[in-house]
């Protein structure tokens, strides 16, 4: 590699445990790894805005132990009444929206320092939107972060020019095609999923809505399995923190988010001899 191949960082999904993806970007800005634009799902997409945003290590990894349940959590009360199932959601969406408003540090697709794209889900066609870098700009950047985090039964769908827009991670969770469709020359795909092997018996105890997000995430394993075994395109440095038995929502262990995204990246760069690439 040569310092001037392109470097895209994609940011997969994961809910809370996307956090590691501020221990991630911490770790290539010490490494000295130069990202030309950024690939962002889910809460990927809010970390990943953020970043090219401009936002700085420090402030990035302060806002990260300051996250409370309570600022992307809002409990829909209708959805816990017996005929609570024709609900959106199990929680409103004005928490998160509000978050994702407060924490981005620009609010035009043209104020990033580094090209961005993001991805939802069209309810009604089940094609895969980009926003951004390559794709629509005609959304605004907070909205197009919601849609790609809505994740759905969670979050209700962002309704965005008469369409709805779910969490773009429930099609593609970490999209390293998008990155190579951006013209990458080396791809660094962080993925804060759980692995492919979940206990069972744990699931089903907590219910429903953990029985249909372990669905989802076994249809998204199966789907990067694929897209990994018959990949041709440019190198990728995948980053895979260790982060069985945490959930979803698992805010309690944000501390340990920060410092397994940034072991791992480490641990990955050094594997694929890009310390201090340029």
């Amino acid at each position: 590699m040569t310092t001037t191949d392109r470097t895209i960082l994609v940011l997969g999904g994961g809910g809370v445990k996307g956090i590691t993806h501020v221990g991630a970007w911490r770790a290539l800005r010490e490494a000295g790894v130069e990202v030309a634009e950024v690939v962002g799902t889910s809460i990927g997409s809010l970390v990943g805005a953020a970043i090219a945003g401009g936002a700085s290590v420090g402030l990035l990894d302060e806002r990260a132990r300051a996250l409370r349940k309570q600022d992307i959590v809002d409990i829909n009360r209708w959805a816990l009444l017996p005929n609570g199932v024709r609900q959106k959601s199990i929680f409103r969406g004005e928490a998160l929206r509000s978050y994702i408003e407060r924490v981005l540090p620009v609010a035009e697709w043209s104020e990033l320092a580094i090209p961005l794209s993001v991805n939802a889900v069209d309810l009604e066609t089940g094609n895969m939107l980009w926003f951004g870098a390559g794709g629509r700009t005609d959304v605004p950047l907070r909205r197009a972060v919601y849609a790609s985090s809505a994740l759905p039964v969670f979050y209700p769908p962002a309704e965005v020019n008469g369409m709805h827009l779910v969490d773009g991670g429930i099609m593609d969770a970490v999209p390293i095609t998008r990155a190579a469709d951006r013209g990458a020359d080396r791809i660094i795909a962080v993925n804060p999923s759980s692995g492919r092997v979940k206990d069972a018996a744990d699931t089903v105890e907590k219910g429903m809505i953990s029985i249909h997000h372990r669905v989802v995430n076994i249809m998204s394993y199966a789907r990067r399995a694929v897209v990994e075994d018959m990949w041709m395109s440019c190198p990728v440095v995948h980053v895979r923190p260790r982060l069985d038995g945490h959930s979803t929502f698992d805010f309690d262990a944000i501390p340990y988010f920060l410092e397994e995204g940034y072991r791992a990246t480490m641990a990955a760069l050094e594997r694929a001899s890009l310390s201090g690439a340029g």
